[in-house]
């Protein structure tokens, strides 16, 4: 399968390539510095050099791809729009050619999910110190929702530095208070990765946490 990622110099992103490659996967790596992804050296890794907000940039990456994994990230920045106008350009160029499978990567909390949430998640830090990274998640997801291609979007809960584990919950009820908000970054890649032949989530947008 023929996967491209944005987002691949992220904590996410790059945990996504390794699996990929080891799954058997053509992997195209987006991202506007090569060097940070030089750890990785295989034959069937191609990294392309852009700007996420570059439509040109995206839309040359993307030709030719079966399989396109968001996994966006906004660094240290509490004010980026990077999430919502990249998805935005991704989204316009599958479909100038033609692509479409797409798993984006959001966070627990968005949607109706946000009754998951506990008071410290769901007041202090998305209600508040990452309220505008929040709301750009939130206006993600409303592209990718309104796209009209085949679409999964994938909820997971804080990351955390464990191993891949692939013993997690997803798809789990909004009204479900048992879980443990947390995942690791590791176990996320896996889940992303099993939607790529997957399409039990096809359109739908479940949580993933322990």
């Amino acid at each position: 399968m023929r996967v491209i990622v944005f987002g691949s110099t992220g904590t996410i992103g790059k945990h996504v390539i390794e699996q990929s490659l080891e799954k058997g996967h053509e992997v195209v790596a987006f991202c506007r510095d090569a060097s940070k992804l030089s750890e990785f050296k295989h034959q069937n890794l191609n990294t392309i050099e852009g700007d996420v907000l570059h439509l040109d940039d995206v839309s040359n990456a993307i030709k030719g791809q079966d399989v396109v994994i968001i996994a966006l990230g906004s660094g240290k920045s509490r004010k980026s729009t990077v999430r919502s106008e990249g998805t935005k350009n991704i989204i316009t160029a599958m479909k100038a050619n033609g692509v479409d499978r797409l798993i984006c990567q959001s966070t627990l909390g968005a949607g109706e999910s946000t009754n998951n949430l506990n008071f410290f998640w769901k007041h202090i830090m998305f209600g508040w110190y990452l309220k505008q990274v929040f709301l750009d998640h939130e206006l993600q997801e409303h592209y990718v929702q309104n796209s009209d291609l085949d679409w999964t979007i994938i909820r997971p809960g804080a990351f955390t530095d464990g191993e891949k584990t692939e013993s997690y919950q997803h798809g789990f009820s909004t009204k479900d208070k048992s879980i443990k908000l947390k995942i690791s970054r590791a176990d996320v890649a896996d889940f992303i990765l099993k939607q790529v032949s997957d399409r039990r989530y096809l359109h739908q947008t479940p949580g993933l946490s322990y």
